[in-house]
């Protein structure tokens, strides 16, 4: 019997702070991944049409951010997913439900921006805050952030409060040494990558991660994968390449949720 994965599309950025474009995402990564150009097999040799039940549920129609969570709740069950999104915001709405679904999970978090401010721009749901808002409600056991460059003292401190995790650029190798013990959540902000390799983001951020060392890190990942969400993929910004990474992405996640 095949696995079952779910795919929803959350094309969702009215909490972008500095550029709209996300909301795009969803419909332009699955463009790409039917565009002809590659195949659909990850790196340890799973095809996620042929070797996986995958349902694509297309996206929720959500005008408001308090609509996102009760339109997931009404839509995804039990099984593993993945999230297209979208800006970071969404993160918080689709964190609540895998809490009701999964109960204790971790959170591995990819991202140039600690995304951990009390409130943006007067906007406590802002894509600027949403780790905020998940940790203050308890809502992981433990949240890992990888790939930071741009911790400020007021992010910081909100990582001390809230016992974070921050592997930042600086740091880079003790990403090796990560290991967990609970079944993990991946949270994938698009701009965690370089922009040399993936410009198509709102908020470029030079002295990121390479695509090859994500891909390495989460094919060595232990732990059963509940979820992921790639987000903050903005095609207004983008030449292709950043789509194609986040298909690349796409797979690698799809594939590593069926391996436990």
């Amino acid at each position: 019997m095949k696995s079952k994965i779910q795919v929803v599309g959350i094309p969702f950025d009215e909490k972008s702070c500095f550029m709209r474009g996300p909301a795009l995402a969803p419909d332009e990564i699955r463009k790409c991944l039917h565009n002809g150009a590659s195949n659909f097999t990850a790196e340890n040799g799973i095809d996620i049409f042929e070797d996986i039940d995958l349902i694509d549920h297309g996206d929720i129609k959500v005008e408001f951010f308090e609509e996102i969570y009760p339109s997931l709740k009404k839509l995804v069950t039990s099984d593993k997913i993945l999230f297209l999104g979208g800006d970071h915001s969404i993160t918080f709405p689709i964190i609540q439900l895998m809490k009701e679904i999964h109960g204790e999970f971790d959170i591995l978090h990819f991202d140039a921006h600690p995304d951990l401010y009390e409130e943006y721009l007067g906007d406590p749901y802002s894509h600027a805050c949403p780790f905020a808002r998940i940790m203050e409600n308890k809502l992981c056991n433990r949240l890992v952030s990888v790939g930071i460059r741009t911790l400020n003292k007021h992010q910081k401190e909100q990582a001390k409060r809230f016992g974070v995790e921050i592997i930042c650029m600086n740091e880079i190798k003790k990403m090796k040494k990560l290991k967990f013990k609970r079944p993990l959540y991946i949270s994938f902000d698009m701009d965690a990558i370089d922009p040399a390799f993936a410009p198509g983001v709102s908020h470029h951020e030079a002295g990121g991660l390479t695509s090859r060392e994500v891909i390495n890190f989460i094919n060595k990942i232990e732990v059963p994968v509940i979820g992921a969400d790639i987000v903050e993929l903005n095609p207004k910004r983008d030449n292709g390449i950043t789509a194609a990474l986040s298909v690349k992405l796409m797979k690698e996640f799809i594939a590593k949720m069926v391996t436990h």
